[in-house]
């Protein structure tokens, strides 16, 4: 088998569509047609006299032998991007980078960080995706990712964390709530408190559960009867708006919000202040080492310094259940 007439672009094609399981979405993800994609795409299987994809199925599955193709298809690019890397400016930060940012990080992170970073280092080729926690654990492990920006700690084997800083939570609650007359609440005050969380599977809200000892499901007598399962912040904050229920929102969101709301909505909880840990991960802790350093630096000058790791003691939360004694 001569498997020499394989070029790097049919193993990306390859890899794309593994990962969206979608011809159409792998070629708007190449940037090509999907004519042009599946035409690659036919050209390895038959070098390889196998099918890589079961078309099938929708959506489109790897077949068993397929797996293997792809999981050497991405060694190879993987290895590929260090040989690429080794040969550049040592100097000079460029080239692309892939990095993943929790969607409950996006709104915040992302307008503090790509401004001063694009303006900072344009040769850079950035692009972002917004992925859930495992997604993106399994994209910076598989190489699909060069980096990520996520809640941690997480503790996973292969995964490089760089701390950037402590957000703190904090409590939104209703116009003239009787809450509201405290300069700084008890974690306890939540329990009798009907509080909108976010929906599953994002981590704000496991830790959200932690710090109030609340279930969702639980509903006080005379209290809201009404589960929502909600993926946004400000559909949350609109319903407090409204005088219904409370809820817990990251700090760098509250900054965000006019100083007349925040003094009226927004309250701090008391020592040790109950915090989440945001950190640069990566998968490969030497590739593309220059624009990680660079894009660390700027997410660091982009946070008030009061976040900054060890500005102050708190609880730092973990993002997963298996985890939560205090951190300073």
């Amino acid at each position: 088998m001569d498997l020499s007439a394989i070029t790097i672009q049919q193993l990306r094609y390859v890899v794309a569509v593994d990962r969206h399981r979608s011809f159409r979405e792998a070629a708007r993800a190449c940037h090509v047609s999907q004519p042009a994609l599946s035409a690659q795409i036919k050209k390895v299987e038959e070098l390889l006299s196998f099918h890589v994809f079961d078309r099938s199925r929708q959506p489109v599955t790897t077949t068993d032998r397929g797996l293997l193709a792809v999981a050497h298809a991405r060694s190879v690019l993987a290895q590929i991007a260090h040989f690429a890397e080794i040969g550049g400016s040592s100097e000079e930060v460029a080239g692309g980078y892939r990095l993943g940012v929790l969607p409950t990080l996006s709104s915040t992170i992302l307008p503090r960080l790509l401004p001063r970073f694009v303006r900072a280092y344009p040769k850079v080729e950035l692009e972002v995706f917004e992925e859930k926690t495992e997604v993106l654990v399994r994209r910076l492990r598989d190489g699909s990712l060069d980096g990520g920006i996520a809640i941690t700690p997480l503790d996973v084997p292969g995964i490089h964390e760089r701390v950037v800083c402590h957000e703190a939570f904090l409590a939104y609650l209703p116009p003239r709530h009787a809450l509201a007359k405290k300069d700084r609440l008890r974690q306890a005050a939540l329990v009798d408190e009907h509080v909108w969380l976010l929906s599953e599977g994002h981590c704000f809200r496991t830790q959200a559960l932690h710090l109030c000892a609340v279930d969702r499901r639980h509903v006080e007598p005379n209290k809201p009867s009404v589960v929502f399962d909600g993926g946004s912040f400000d559909t949350l904050m609109n319903l407090v708006d409204a005088g219904f229920g409370i809820t817990v929102v990251p700090e760098l969101l509250a900054l965000g919000l006019p100083a007349a709301r925040r003094a009226a909505q927004v309250r701090r909880f008391g020592d040790p202040e109950p915090r989440r840990e945001i950190s640069l991960l990566a998968g490969r802790e030497h590739l593309r080492r220059g624009i990680a350093d660079a894009l660390f630096a700027t997410l660091k000058a982009g946070v008030p310094p009061e976040l900054q790791p060890g500005a102050a003691r708190a609880n730092v939360i973990a993002p997963t259940p298996r985890r939560s004694k205090p951190r300073a």
